[in-house]
């Protein structure tokens, strides 16, 4: 009965396919077939995701994407904060993870949720700056979290968008 009660929380699945609506950089996108050749398999033009090529390699290629662009936007501004810190990140991972937005192992190496590209801007920040954070203090104490607000002065609403809308970003597949 819990699980019947839990799964009824749950969001809707929704494929990364051609139809769908998927939150790209926090901002509703369609995705749409393209019989054109873009600059890439999948690309953005006028507020849509296009993706080229025969319909049953569209989801491997939109989740290619994502992937991509959210390795791209989120090992940018690891490095960026990082740097107001006085550090340097080791590796940068994107990862299909469903149980945390990000980590920080021991050597400095980040990793992240591809989802969070889906995330808005100052989402995905505070998720990197509290990654970042670790690579000062391997830990939750009062000095971590001052780094956290440091750079990320929207920390506690982005905190309260991930308790209230972060299981919505797990349901793309």
């Amino acid at each position: 009965q819990w699980i019947a009660r839990q799964l009824k929380h749950m969001p809707e699945p929704v494929a990364l396919m051609p139809g769908a609506m998927v939150p790209f950089l926090g901002v509703s996108h369609p995705i749409r077939h393209s019989q054109a050749r873009g600059p890439a398999p999948v690309w953005r033009e006028d507020g849509t995701i296009l993706v080229s090529g025969r319909a049953e390699h569209a989801p491997r290629r939109l989740a290619d994407f994502f992937k991509s662009e959210a390795r791209t936007v989120l090992a940018a501004r690891a490095v960026e904060l990082a740097a107001r810190l006085g550090m340097k990140p080791g590796r940068v991972t994107v990862r299909d993870t469903k149980s945390r937005w990000g980590s920080c192992s021991q050597n400095g190496s980040l990793s992240f949720s591809w989802r969070l590209i889906l995330a808005p801007e100052f989402v995905r920040d505070y998720v990197v700056a509290h990654e970042v954070a670790h690579l000062k203090e391997m830990n939750h104490s009062p000095r971590f979290w001052a780094h956290v607000k440091s750079l990320s002065p929207e920390h506690a609403l982005a905190r309260k968008w991930l308790r209230d809308h972060g299981k919505s970003l797990l349901r793309y597949n």
